[in-house]
């Protein structure tokens, strides 16, 4: 039996995953000077690995590649390389998640830390097979994109529960 408040409590949380991600992919490509575009934390995976953590009901696989495909075409990299990554992130979460009862504040950091360098690992290797080419810029932002993991989760916790 399903109660109304419960329904629509779900429309709304879906609605704000959604809203989240939309947010994020426009921090994703919002122009920046490009010495500033080089401390750009990847604020779009950060909303994925939240949503995958605090929410896997309804934030899973599915969304984790389609996530990776948006971001290929926002960021204008090979098809495919953002959204295997995020799927591979988004199994990690998944496999660890099971080992992980209680989920607090240094733990999430910590998952979403490892999970960001997951990530960032998985598309250097890509890029090295496919093109040939190391940016060695991108930890920069793999470092900033941990740093800030706290203001994501002060900014979304509220509607994780």
């Amino acid at each position: 039996m399903s109660y109304p408040d419960s329904e629509n409590e779900t429309v709304l949380l879906i609605a704000v995953i959604i809203v989240s991600i939309v947010v994020a992919s426009s921090l994703n490509v919002y122009p920046l000077s490009p010495s500033m575009a080089t401390l750009r934390p990847m604020v779009m995976i950060m909303v994925l690995i939240f949503w995958l953590l605090f929410q896997p009901r309804y934030v899973g696989i599915f969304t984790a590649f389609t996530v990776g495909i948006i971001a290929d075409l926002l960021m204008d990299t090979h098809l495919g390389q953002q959204a295997f990554a995020a799927v591979l992130v988004a199994f990690v979460i998944k496999v660890t998640s099971i080992y992980v009862r209680q989920l607090n504040t240094w733990s999430a950091w910590l998952l979403a830390s490892f999970s960001l360098l997951i990530f960032q690992l998985t598309l250097w290797v890509l890029q090295m097979f496919i093109q040939n080419v190391f940016v060695a810029q991108s930890a920069l932002s793999l470092v900033m994109s941990i740093l800030s993991w706290p203001l994501v989760l002060l900014v979304l916790r509220k509607f994780a529960r």
